[in-house]
């Protein structure tokens, strides 16, 4: 199977997945996978210009895991995962999109000082 990018996970994102049940677990990274090898906005939205969310509902639970994406090495498009949520409302909390942004910032700032 063809998949369009791969998707990297910062250390909250384990903490996170670490703290749900096998189930829940089990069903994120299966949509993660998923949404990698077909395009699904009820797997894989964009939040704003720079942000994404992994979307999985699973017992009436929403899960997200916010991301954004890294094209800048020509041979790989990686899709980072910054941190998960369980989501509690219909909005998605713009403090988490933020952190997301922040997380993002310091990604590419810490890429820069590796080249």
């Amino acid at each position: 199977m063809i998949t369009r990018f791969k998707v990297v996970f910062m250390d909250e994102v384990l903490e996170f997945l670490d703290t749900l049940d096998d189930n829940a677990r089990e069903k994120i990274l299966f949509n993660v996978d998923k949404s990698r090898q077909r395009s699904d906005p009820r797997l894989f939205k964009k939040l704003s210009s720079d942000i994404w969310e992994f979307r999985t509902i699973y017992a009436n639970m929403q899960y997200r895991l916010f991301s954004f994406w890294d094209k800048r090495d020509n041979q790989h498009t990686l899709v980072v995962a910054t941190h998960g949520i369980v989501k509690k409302s219909q909005k998605t909390p713009k403090k988490d999109i933020e952190k997301a942004v922040d997380k993002m910032k310091r990604y590419f700032e810490s890429k820069k000082r590796t080249r």
